[in-house]
């Protein structure tokens, strides 16, 4: 079976072909490590307690690029308490930690009765068109979900991803922690410069929800900006198929070719 990612022991991890990086094949793409260390975070805190606490906001720093192979990683619990956790895990790849992830946990609570958000809505899949972002991409990663889209103006875009392949082999994953997965892709959904051109790696992302998200298909709502001394910066509300559960943000580095 095709998958992300393959457990060889409770802390280290294989990643497979199918997470080959779209600046450059050999190196991982990110998107599935930021979802592996959600699942992680949601494993350790249920190894702990039995109240489900909710990914409420999630903040990833990336540290640097690293190959295609074995990772290891590390859940710690920074800030412990009775309804709010902070919690924090890293990624290492070759001895060097690449990716840290720090993610606030939060008691569920009955709001049901003032549920709601002034955050638009995004026209439904069906009123998209089929789409493909390995135009110009490298990498397999790119290649690994399925897409429809929409696009605004330049560096501005309406998407809706589903994954193809499972974050882990003979494993389930939280609807959340799938979600987690798919956010670096906001950042390729509606470049203002073709990748070619010009490299805009991010470097990090931060992403706040307010609800679970439900179903397979992810929504982008999503808009780049270019500033005038070597950054920029990718926003996006995100969707699924019964409104708006949260935002991104992510930091650019803008390096011509």
């Amino acid at each position: 079976m095709d998958v992300l990612f393959r457990r060889l022991a409770e802390n280290r991890f294989l990643a497979t072909e199918k997470v080959g990086g779209a600046w450059d094949p050999r190196e991982q793409h990110i998107a599935p490590s930021l979802g592996l260390l959600a699942h992680l975070v949601e494993q350790d805190r249920d190894a702990r307690r039995g109240d489900d606490l909710q990914l409420a906001r999630v903040s990833f720093d990336i540290l640097g690029p690293f190959l295609v192979g074995e990772v290891e990683t590390a859940v710690r619990v920074l800030r412990p308490g009775r309804t709010i956790e902070l919690v924090e895990a890293t990624l290492a790849s070759e001895g060097r930690v690449v990716l840290t992830l720090r993610a606030w946990l939060m008691q569920r609570t009955g709001t049901e009765q003032i549920e709601g958000s002034a955050l638009p809505a995004i026209p439904s899949r069906d009123e998209m068109e089929p789409a493909l972002m390995d135009d110009g991409w490298p990498g397999e990663f790119v290649r690994s979900f399925e897409m429809r889209r929409q696009r605004l103006g330049t560096g501005r875009a309406q998407a809706w991803m589903r994954p193809k392949y499972p974050l882990l082999d003979s494993e389930q994953v939280s609807p959340m922690a799938r979600m987690i997965a798919q956010l670096d892709l906001a950042n390729g959904i509606t470049p203002r410069v073709d990748a070619t051109e010009l490299l805009f790696p991010n470097l990090d992302l931060d992403g706040s929800f307010f609800r679970t998200p439900q179903g397979d298909w992810l929504g982008f709502d999503t808009s780049v900006s270019f500033g005038p001394s070597g950054v920029g910066q990718t926003q996006s509300t995100l969707h699924d198929e019964l409104g708006p559960v949260g935002t991104v943000s992510q930091t650019l580095t803008l390096r011509y070719r």
